[in-house]
């Protein structure tokens, strides 16, 4: 079995942190006992590249119950927890491609590791193994990693095609990778349907919102040490990821500062007792800045030369394009790593800006991302999503679905069924009244 991981040794430690999570992951257990019965994913080859974590590691598991041969790359440099990747090594023989602070070369060989899998599904969380996939068949080989293109073009033309012609379907985990997918429907070149797990209630809802919020806090204390209680926290962003960042640091005692570029979002800010203000305002008040947005350059050159002496900013979005790091290096007289995930950046006017996890995804850089209990629900909708992709893909456009509603619904049952709640059932007359419009006082 090929793999390529940073230590096979740590599988044991791994072992036990994949057995913790599990235990907050009822609903994906259920589902895991039925795949193992029906084996829905027979004989499929699945790629995903997703966050390895312990949670990813009971999703993984999940599938391989159902049959799928599937095979694990990182989706983030630094997410990736190296005795959960050993573990699903030793213990389930899945390779699994991946090891923290992989540089950008070794990111794409694992990628290109997925690739050669040649999967009949793939599942991502941030669209790269899709828009790899798509370039090599396209043959967009400046868009491509020099490595990645470099095996493409080694494939004949038929061969190119017959790699793509291999893929039913796919899922993405993230809103940053469901951005780039409707992008690919938009300009015609999506080659097969994608089902959107984040667009589902019980995913982003509650995932994004409770799930980013709770991990994102911890991954920017963990990393600092610093207190939030009667600090100034700058969220930018305020989407439901952005909403959970915000609530949280509230939570913590923070004065929460809001810059958004929607009006409706920026007026639920305002509702929800925010201060709202372009992010030219609040550079200079913040101690703590966090980015939210999925977009390009939130945080410029102009805004670090305005942040107060010791100003602390990272970023919890899937890519580290949010903060402009490029500029910030150009506007910085010396640089040094003041704490493990810290980087203390002297500005050319004397001020000291510290970039926490190297922009990447704090709350996976440095903590340990969201807890099992919100992920059972993400990733009940991936494996389920998985099998109705298997079941239903011919009958499928190439586009970007929606989760389907059956499916969302049956989860959040499942979930409370697992917390022991109950709820109220509609009786005949209260079906009938509302299936009715002539009914009225």
């Amino acid at each position: 079995m090929d793999y390529d991981i940073k230590d096979m040794t740590l599988a044991d430690k791994g072992r036990l942190r994949i057995e913790w999570a599990v235990l907050s992951m009822p609903v994906l257990n259920k589902i895991k006992e039925r795949f193992a019965t029906e084996k829905p994913l027979q004989g499929l080859r699945l790629s995903a590249c997703l966050h390895v974590t312990t949670e990813t590691a009971a999703l993984v598991t999940t599938l391989k119950a159902g049959g799928a041969d599937v095979v694990l790359c990182a989706s983030n440099p630094l997410s990736t927890q190296d005795d959960v990747a050993a573990a699903l090594v030793a213990d389930h023989e899945i390779p699994v491609y991946a090891i923290k602070g992989e540089d950008h070369k070794t990111y794409y060989s694992h990628i290109l590791s997925a690739l050669k899998h040649r999967p009949h599904l793939t599942m991502d969380d941030g669209a790269d193994l899709v828009s790899s996939i798509h370039f090599i068949a396209l043959e967009r080989w400046d868009d491509l990693e020099p490595s990645v293109a470099e095996w493409g073009k080694g494939l004949p033309a038929e061969q190119r095609k017959s790699f793509l012609a291999d893929v039913m379907g796919g899922t993405e985990e993230t809103t940053t990778g469901v951005i780039r997918l409707r992008s690919m429907e938009k300009d015609g070149v999506l080659q097969f349907p994608v089902i959107s797990v984040n667009d589902a209630n019980t995913k982003h809802l509650f995932d994004n919102r409770y799930g980013t919020g709770q991990s994102t806090i911890d991954g920017i204390i963990r990393a600092t040490n610093r207190l939030l209680a009667g600090s100034t926290f700058v969220v930018s962003g305020y989407g439901w990821c952005g909403r959970g960042v915000a609530a949280r640091a509230k939570g913590h005692g923070a004065h929460v500062i809001v810059c958004e570029v929607d009006p409706l979002r920026a007026l639920e800010a305002v509702m929800d007792g925010y201060r709202v203000m372009p992010i030219a305002e609040a550079a200079p008040l913040g101690d703590f800045f966090c980015t939210l947005t999925g977009d390009i350059n939130v945080i410029r050159a102009e805004h670090f030369l305005q942040m107060k002496d010791g100003a602390m900013i990272s970023n919890s979005g899937h890519f580290d394009v949010e903060l402009d790091i490029p500029r910030l290096k150009e506007n910085s007289v010396s640089h040094r790593r003041i704490r493990e995930y810290v980087e203390e950046y002297t500005l050319k006017n004397g001020k000291r800006v510290y970039l926490l996890g190297e922009g990447r995804l704090i709350n996976l850089a440095a903590a340990e991302g969201h807890p099992s209990s919100v992920m059972d629900m993400s990733f009940a909708n991936q494996a389920l999503s998985a099998e109705y992709m298997a079941r239903n893909h011919g009958q499928m456009q190439k586009k970007v679905y929606p989760v389907p509603e059956e499916i969302d619904r049956e989860i959040a049952r499942l979930k409370l069924e697992s917390l022991g709640v109950k709820i109220d059932t509609l009786t005949e007359e209260q079906r009938a009244y509302l299936a009715s419009w002539h009914m009225g006082t």
